[in-house]
């Protein structure tokens, strides 16, 4: 575990409060998938947390945050209230995108949460354009673009990242590496799989780091901010990572053993080694840590709860949100 500016109680529990909430959201979030109550696709953040958590801690409320189909880690991170989450995987009417978006989909402009986006990649470009109207704008403010290692053989990485490097844009560009693309190593799959060195080319100040130690993810993304904010252009973070759960909860896993999987959940779980980097340093005891746990126990039963009891999208409504809705036509004066 990476040590740096001493921080406080308060906000280390807080971190460990967050990556606990998205852990016990995802598994609960499997459970009602096996119970029928979600539908569709559903990719969990299980093992992940150290990422969204430590990256997302350092953005400013005014700064934008991009990202990919396996969203609710990064939602939950950002803020986003976990019964509208869960009220979203349920398709009701509470949901952050009213039921419409469903698990790939999560968005929430007062956070300034711009998805949850399907097409692999294709946000990429759409975080670059953020940057470039902030950038037009003269404000002080910084795009996080968040994307699998399966999104950097694309064609939209390496326009995004040239446009990015070729303006100097706002925007930090953060690889979630967790070594699987669907089912495919990055070592079958990338001629060169340390992904770091790929923005190298574009002349973007880049670096990797172990994204199963909060802190040490933290600093890094500290690092990229002061950097991008100072106006000197992107940076790329290669976070490594593992994904406790198979790709999505369809995968039967057959591409990776059970026992690769076990070695990083008993060696690596990054809650795991908070909480006993919290424990270590006197900031907690286990039966503080405990206490938060079933905080979090209850605050994700009271979010299935409310999803449960929300109501359906009634049936008139399927053509609305398709397309922007223009309102009453207005009558244009001609000269």
């Amino acid at each position: 575990m990476i040590e740096q500016t001493v921080l406080s109680r308060e906000l280390l529990l807080g971190f460990y409060r967050q990556m606990v909430l998205i852990r016990r959201f995802e598994d609960k979030a499997a459970e009602m998938y096996t119970l029928g109550k979600i539908g569709g696709f559903l990719h969990l953040y299980n093992g992940e947390e150290a990422v969204a958590v430590g990256a997302i801690s350092v953005l400013r409320p005014e700064d934008h945050i991009f990202t990919h189909y396996r969203d609710h880690g990064h939602a939950l991170a950002r803020g986003m209230d976990p019964r509208r989450v869960m009220a979203e995987l349920f398709g009701k009417t509470t949901g952050v995108s009213r039921g419409r978006g469903g698990s790939m989909h999560m968005a929430d402009p007062a956070l300034r949460f711009w998805g949850g986006y399907a097409i692999v990649g294709g946000h990429i470009p759409l975080a670059c354009g953020m940057a470039l109207a902030i950038q037009y704008r003269g404000a002080d403010e910084v795009v996080l673009c968040i994307f699998g290692d399966g999104a950097t053989n694309i064609g939209e990485f390496h326009e995004g990242l040239n446009l990015a490097a070729l303006w100097k844009l706002p925007v930090i560009f953060l690889c979630e590496n967790n070594f699987y693309g669907m089912g495919t190593h990055v070592r079958r799959a990338a001629s060169t799989p340390e992904i770091y060195r790929r923005a190298e080319v574009y002349g973007i100040r880049s670096e990797q780091v172990d994204g199963m130690d909060l802190l040490a993810v933290r600093e890094v993304m500290s690092r990229a901010m002061d950097y991008v904010r100072a106006g000197h252009g992107p940076y790329f973070i290669e976070a490594l990572t593992y994904r406790f759960r198979g790709h999505s909860m369809a995968d039967p896993e057959l591409y990776r053993s059970r026992e690769e999987v076990e070695e990083w959940r008993r060696q690596r779980d990054p809650i795991t080694r908070f909480s006993g980097y919290i424990i270590q340093n006197g900031y907690a005891t286990a039966e503080e840590l405990a206490a938060i746990e079933q905080e979090v126990e209850a605050e994700v039963e009271e979010a299935v709860r409310f999803a449960d009891e929300s109501p359906e999208p009634p049936l008139e409504s399927v053509t609305e949100y398709v397309y922007v809705n223009p309102g009453p036509a207005r009558r244009v004066a001609h000269a």
